[in-house]
Parts: C-alpha cells; sequence; structure tokens
C-alpha cells in the first residue's frame, strides 16, 4: 500500500489524457470536430423538420415565401440584360439558410449531407490504411530479411507514384466498372470505391514509420529476453510488439484522415470519387465552380468545413503526439 506522501502511480493512458486536456488548442480542434460531425449527422433532421426541402430534388422551378413574399428560387442575374438565372442567395433563415446551388436545391442541407459521406468515407479510409499499414509494417520490421526487402520495394513503388496520379488511375478503374471480389459486388457508385482507394494509396505514408517503430522494438530488451525464452515470433508480435505499437497508430490516425479528406474531395471534385445523387463537399465545391462569380457561397462553404476539419485533425494529431511522446511526458514531469 503506497505510503501518503507518494502518490500512487497512474497508467500511461491516463498521464496521456491528462495532457492532452491541458491542451486548449487541442480540445478546441476536437470541439470543432464533435459540432461539425454532431451537425452532419443530423442532416436529415435538419433538412426534413427544418429547412423542409429534399436537397437531392432539382427544384429549379420552385418558390420560397418570406415575410408574406414569394420569390422564385433561380432568379435573374444582375448583369444589365438580366439574361441567364442564378439560384437564390443566402437568406438567413431556415430554409436556403447558405443559398441554392444550380439546381435549385437548398445549400445548407447538402452541405451537411455531403460532409458525412466526407467524414465517413476519409475516418474509413483512414482505419483501413492503418490496418493495411500495420499488417506490412510491422511483417517488415518483425520478419526482417527476403520478407523485409519485398514489402519495401513494394511500398517504394507504390510510393514513387504521386498520391493524386494514383488515385486518379485507380478512380478510373473502378469507377468505370463494378468490381467483383468473389461472392461481393461493388458497384461504381458505392462510397466503398473512394474508401478503398483512399486506403490503399496511403498505405506507404504509414507503413514506414510503423516498420521503423517495430524496428527499434524489435532490438528491446524485453523483446529479446522473450526471444531467449523461446516464445513464438507470433506470440512475441501479438502480446510484445504490437501494444507498443498503439501510441503511434493513435498519433498517426488523424493525419491520415486529413490527408484522405483532402484527396477525397479533389477526386469528388473531378468526378471521379462520390458518385450522384449523392453528394460530398468536393461534388459540392464543383456544382458551385460555375457560379463563383454570381453565388460564391456554393463553392466557399464546402471549401471552408473542409479546411476546418483539416486544421483540427492536424492540431489533434499533434496534441495527441505531444501528450503520447513518453520522452516529452517524462521531461516535463521532471
Amino acid at each position: 500500500m503506497p505510503s501518503p506522501s507518494c502518490p500512487a502511480p497512474t497508467s500511461p493512458w491516463r498521464q496521456a489524457l491528462s495532457i492532452l486536456a491541458r491542451n486548449r488548442s487541442a480540445m478546441a480542434a476536437l470541439g470543432v470536430l464533435a459540432l461539425i460531425t454532431l451537425a452532419c449527422m443530423l442532416a436529415p433532421l435538419y433538412a426534413h423538420m427544418v429547412a423542409h426541402t429534399d436537397p437531392f430534388t432539382s427544384n429549379v422551378a420552385g418558390t420560397i415565401s418570406f415575410d408574406g413574399q414569394v420569390m422564385d428560387i433561380m432568379q435573374p442575374n444582375d448583369n444589365p440584360l438580366h439574361l441567364g438565372l442564378s439560384p437564390i442567395g443566402p437568406t438567413w433563415h431556415a430554409a436556403y439558410l447558405l443559398g441554392a446551388d444550380s439546381q435549385g436545391r437548398d445549400l445548407a442541407a447538402r452541405l451537411l449531407y455531403g460532409g458525412r459521406n466526407s467524414l465517413l468515407i476519409s475516418a474509413s479510409a483512414a482505419c483501413i490504411c492503418l490496418f493495411l499499414a500495420a499488417v506490412a509494417g510491422v511483417t517488415a520490421g518483425f520478419c526482417g530479411g527476403i520478407v523485409d526487402s519485398i514489402i519495401c520495394r513494394v511500398l517504394d513503388i507504390m510510393w514513387a507514384v504521386p498520391v493524386y496520379l494514383f488515385a486518379i488511375s485507380l478512380s478510373i478503374v473502378m469507377v468505370s466498372q463494378k468490381l467483383v471480389l468473389g461472392p461481393f459486388v461493388v458497384r461504381a457508385d458505392s462510397l466503398l470505391v473512394p474508401i478503398m482507394i483512399l486506403a490503399l494509396v496511403y498505405v506507404p505514408y504509414a507503413a514506414r514509420p510503423i516498420r521503423g517503430r517495430v524496428l527499434a522494438l524489435r532490438q528491446a530488451e524485453f523483446v529479446l529476453a522473450a526471444r531467449c525464452l523461446g516464445i513464438p515470433g507470433w506470440r512475441i508480435m501479438l502480446r510484445d510488439i504490437l501494444p507498443n505499437l498503439t501510441t503511434t497508430l493513435v498519433v498517426l490516425g488523424p493525419l491520415l484522415m486529413a490527408l484522405a479528406l483532402l484527396a477525397e474531395s479533389a477526386l469528388s471534385f473531378l468526378s471521379l470519387g462520390v458518385q450522384a445523387p449523392a453528394a460530398s463537399w468536393g461534388t459540392i465545391i464543383q456544382d458551385g465552380e460555375g457560379l463563383i462569380y454570381t453565388r460564391p457561397m456554393v463553392a466557399i462553404a464546402p471549401g471552408v468545413a473542409i479546411v476546418l476539419v483539416v486544421l483540427a485533425l492536424n492540431i489533434l494529431g499533434d496534441g495527441l503526439r505531444d501528450a503520447l511522446d513518453v520522452r516529452d511526458a517524462a521531461r516535463r514531469t521532471s
């Protein structure tokens, strides 16, 4: 039983959470992520109960009533000849809060629905990428020899190809036709297509640091002691190597999600990611490309959302790295 003068030792994870909780920037970033995620999850409630609109149905001939006045959703342009039509701008009311897009659809509702897909794709791709990178990195670092050489050469080949060129090439192949995986059929418009593409292209970026960490752990005293005791390699890998990789995986998670979100938005902007009628922040920016001079909010709103989420993920990743860095925590404690 510890004496009153010596406080009971805390677990490393509890200590890391305590350090993270004192990081105001990281907690603010976590709050921003939570608010954006919650708002996107409530997209159906906002669309049907607040805005009373269907964000996936064209409404170019529709009207809207404000303070007793009926307004067309598609209005004449503000040029001298009043040629062409532009969607209504931000109303700052429940309906068409941020205005409409070129099809007369509520931009705010589409922004929330698009955020659901963008966040789902980026988070799922980051998790799958971490799993694949962990398998490749642990196998290469722990086995060594010819296995390490083969895996590293494959990763080098993937790394040599620019990320977006690699993602675009895979997207063209997978979006143009359905993918058959045994009894499973993945349609071209399925969200699994961008998830699988993004999870694959970023594997080299995550596998390299994982492999380096495994190479360091393989020379650790507790691993050498386990080898001397005759413990099988698979058991050492599962009970000694993998638990010590948790901090590395946790730190890489937000950073990979940020990269996946940017890549997904770029692919969707090029019509190679999320396919219609589904929406993502990238497809909404594409919708606003032709309205940049008349209704810039259509492109600005999803762009601001992407910036906020990516910035928050990077700040949170830095905070997690500082909290889980054992040497840095030891310096702060001493």
